[in-house]
């Protein structure tokens, strides 16, 4: 088991894999880049093809004219969204609590998360999984997919936050994680209840533009960050 958790913190500490690893680094992070903004921009000019305000996810509901770009929006993030962590093996947090396993294995769960959503779309017009009577367990698992994604990209957000060495997006990762998790909860709640679901659909893409923005920045910060082995968690 302890031979398994040091994998998982520094999944390329291995001498075998270290230099090729290290080659490897400025590609995927530049591939990441281009992927996860080449999605965002998906989103938002799908999203702007619609007259009316839309929660993300109906953008690639059933028979949507804008479903297919969604779909490809959704891989073209999780594809960077590996690429990312692969190129972020090296990265831990300072603090005990959030180094139970490295950050690029939260950011690479978010991506399968993701994955799995755009394939598993939800029906005609998203109903709210079993708060609406029209609600499918198609709906539950698209639903369930993209939640599940959404927080392990902010517990990644929040480990990076507290990671060594990493000063220039430490601030920034904490605002994202709070900001994507207020912003995601009120908007979801809103579609809950059926209120203002024209704010909560605004509230959601924003909070979905903050968390691709977040991978983007965080990728050009490891740019410029030497490829060493973290130091050992010190707070508690």
């Amino acid at each position: 088991m302890e031979r398994f958790l040091r994998i998982v913190r520094q999944p390329f500490a291995a001498p075998p894999l270290v230099r090729g690893w290290q080659r490897a680094v400025p590609v995927l992070l530049a591939i990441g880049t281009i992927c996860v903004l080449g999605g965002l921009t998906i989103i938002w000019a799908a999203r702007l093809t619609v007259a009316y305000p839309v929660y993300v996810s109906e953008l690639g509901a059933e028979g949507a004219p804008t479903a297919g770009m969604f779909r490809i929006a959704l891989l073209l993030i999780a594809a960077g969204g590996f690429s990312i962590a692969l190129a972020s093996g090296h990265v831990r947090s300072r603090v005990r609590l959030l180094d139970r396993w490295a950050p690029a294995l939260s950011l690479g769960v978010a991506a399968l998360c993701f994955v799995i959503a755009s394939q598993v779309t939800c029906t005609a017009n998203c109903p709210v999984p079993l708060a609406d009577p029209r609600s499918t367990g198609q709906d539950l698992a698209h639903t369930v997919s993209a939640v599940l994604g959404f927080a392990a990209a902010c517990f990644a957000m929040l480990q990076v936050a507290f990671a060594a060495r990493l000063p220039r997006v430490a601030r920034f990762s904490l605002a994202s994680c709070v900001a994507v998790a207020v912003i995601t909860i009120v908007g979801g709640m809103l579609a809950i209840v059926h209120a203002a679901t024209d704010v909560g659909a605004w509230l959601e893409l924003i909070g979905t533009t903050v968390a691709i923005a977040w991978i983007a920045v965080y990728s050009l910060a490891l740019v410029r960050t030497p490829l060493r082995s973290a130091e050992p968690a010190t707070a508690q």
